[in-house]
């Protein structure tokens, strides 16, 4: 629904996925009736107007046509800029939504003024679905990698109680206006990958929780627009994890954490592409480690 005063904004990212964001529309708008909402749709410079037809096929969303693509945080800044809503749920496209459980997000959000964020159960939309994020761990100490909780596990009530966690899901989270208001948008200099995590971090520096709330779930399609194996997504995860460091690790662990990424981590991992045949991936891990040695982080 269409609302001048929504209490909740859905705001969602469209690259050339016009197929999946019209299934989320469609689930959002089937499903959710507990709340005043708005739908923004941010085209992010697709090959076709998608903004355009989802204009004319949902006259009810706020369909924005950028015609550079700013990536995931600079598309979603354009929704937020845009949105009116007291909360803000930033949602992959490539979800749907089967029941509506937005009211146990809200209350979990508002059951302390310290909690800033949560992401609710994430589970595989495809056969047999089972869970994809339940949680996370911290990042490890010098390699910058996580673990996601109840990952591939059944969803047989094992993950079934909320907790605190270091990191929302970028694929779906609620938030404060407020919280926004204080640690500001999401950063661009990332464009794909660990911008959420950089924003998580900037959220908990700034003394905020975050959590996981399972009484509401999202099935999700997982990335279909950069592929799990693709260069794109080899060269950002290599380029922003040092971004990431260098822009919250101190000191040490900040100079450890450096040479340990890039040299390490990035000749293992390019020997390991090179050894399958895929000469592409060892390239983009050494562009991107270059990248994110070297990169401005004034423009943030």
């Amino acid at each position: 629904m269409k609302n001048d005063h929504p209490l909740l904004s859905f705001i969602t990212i469209c690259y050339n996925g016009f197929s999946d964001t019209c299934e989320l529309i469609e689930s959002i708008q089937k499903t959710i009736y507990s709340v005043n909402y708005e739908i923004i749709v941010v085209d992010n410079a697709s090959r076709e107007n998608e903004a355009a037809k989802f204009q004319k096929l949902y006259p009810s969303v706020i369909a924005i046509r950028n015609n550079e693509n700013n990536g995931f945080s600079g598309g979603n800044n354009i929704g937020i800029r845009q949105s009116k809503g007291k909360y803000i749920f930033l949602i992959n496209n490539d979800t749907y939504i089967e029941t509506d459980g937005i009211a146990f997000l809200i209350k979990r959000l508002e059951s302390s003024a310290k909690i800033g964020g949560v992401s609710p159960k994430i589970r595989f939309a495809f056969s047999p679905q089972h869970i994809q994020f339940a949680g996370f761990t911290p990042l490890s100490r010098f390699s910058l990698r996580n673990r996601t909780l109840g990952f591939d596990s059944p969803d047989n009530g094992m993950f079934d109680k909320a907790h605190s966690t270091p990191y929302l899901h970028g694929a779906s989270m609620l938030l404060k206006r407020e919280v926004i208001d204080t640690v500001g948008l999401m950063p661009e200099i990332f464009f794909l990958y660990y911008e959420e995590l950089d924003w998580c971090t900037s959220m908990r520096k700034a003394g905020y929780e975050l959590w996981y709330e399972p009484r509401f779930t999202i099935f999700h399609k997982e990335s279909q627009s950069t592929g799990q194996l693709s260069k794109l997504r080899t060269y950002y995860l290599t380029r922003n994890r040092l971004l990431y460091a260098r822009r919250n690790l101190k000191g040490f662990t900040r100079s450890a954490t450096l040479l340990y990424l890039s040299t390490v981590a990035a000749s293992k991992n390019g020997l390991l592409y090179l050894l399958k045949g895929r000469l592409d991936l060892s390239v983009a891990i050494f562009k991107g480690t270059y990248a994110g040695l070297t990169l401005s982080l004034i423009n943030e």
